[in-house]
């Protein structure tokens, strides 16, 4: 997990040392998506602006329980920036970290922002087409516990659905 340098000073302004905010961004994405293009390039425009920037550069591996200092990384981030590409909903952890975010969203004021790339803001808000798909992957063979986690899910992607964001379709 890659963080800009600690040297840089976050552009908010903080009378206090001991700010609850680690980062100033939290950028979710699916990297097979977007790490090589869309993201690396948001990434590095946030670093060249000073914003201190989380982006996981680790490949996540399935079927594990987010990691702990994932958690912590979206809880101490001033903003998330949620990148909806055409897999998004298609990796466990993607949907795990929206989930937090959102709880952080709602707890602890973090200002959330979604990114549609090359996703209609509907097919994320209502989870049809790509999204659709996913689910239904998702909920095939499901026990009573993955049924709980897939109705969150479905409502942190529908509430970050709803928010205004940027759509983002070929340059």
């Amino acid at each position: 997990m890659a963080s800009s340098s600690n040297s840089k000073r976050p552009f908010y302004s903080s009378s206090s040392s001991n700010s609850k905010w680690r980062y100033d961004v939290f950028l979710s994405f699916r990297g097979e998506d977007t790490r090589n293009n869309f993201t690396s390039h948001l990434y590095k425009a946030l670093d060249h602006a000073n914003i201190e920037t989380f982006k996981d550069d680790k490949e996540l591996r399935r079927g594990d329980e987010i990691a702990p200092e994932l958690l912590k990384a979206i809880e101490g981030s001033r903003i998330a920036l949620i990148i909806f590409s055409k897999t998004y909903a298609h990796s466990k952890w993607c949907l795990d970290e929206l989930v937090k975010i959102m709880e952080c969203k709602e707890e602890k004021g973090q200002k959330v922002f979604p990114i549609f790339y090359h996703v209609e803001p509907s097919e994320v808000r209502k989870q049809t087409g790509i999204y659709g798909e996913a689910f239904n992957n998702h909920e095939s063979n499901a026990d009573e516990e993955k049924k709980k986690k897939i109705e969150k899910w479905r409502t942190a992607l529908w509430k970050a659905g709803n928010l205004s964001g940027f759509p983002l379709q070929d340059r």
